[in-house]
């Protein structure tokens, strides 16, 4: 006797779970961000973990100020560079930031990030993190 597995089952045979949440991030229309020339599209928030996804569109000679992240970040370049003390990322590559990073985050030429924060930054203005930023 035999056992199937799902496995072995053809893809139209699985039995499909759980939801998947698609967020229509073209027309979601951009809010703006706590600092000058930074704006944002919240695409993710849990409130009880802190954990967010944005994306990040920065104004040419915008900048994110002296910020800390308290836990991994992920930033996907879309179009434009994102630069810190250690270098620029340019449009295509991505960068991972260790908890505990402090920096400041330029954008000469401007910037569209793909942003994944598994907790809030902490801001030394005392500024809200971007996905808690109400205008």
């Amino acid at each position: 006797m035999t056992t199937t597995t799902i496995e072995d089952l053809p893809l139209e045979q699985k039995r499909a779970s759980g939801r998947s949440h698609i967020i229509d991030a073209v027309h979601m229309a951009w809010q703006p961000g706590p600092f000058p020339g930074v704006e944002i599209k919240v695409l993710y928030k849990d409130d009880a973990t802190g954990m967010s996804t944005m994306l990040v569109k920065i104004a040419p000679g915008g900048k994110i100020p002296l910020h800390e992240h308290v836990a991994l970040e992920q930033s996907y370049v879309l179009d434009g560079s994102l630069e810190d003390h250690d270098g620029a990322v340019t449009a295509g590559n991505f960068c991972w930031r260790d908890p505990g990073s402090i920096h400041v985050a330029h954008a000469p030429k401007g910037a569209l990030v793909l942003a994944f924060f598994t907790k809030p930054n902490r801001f030394y203005n005392d500024a809200p993190h971007l996905a808690d930023y109400k205008t």
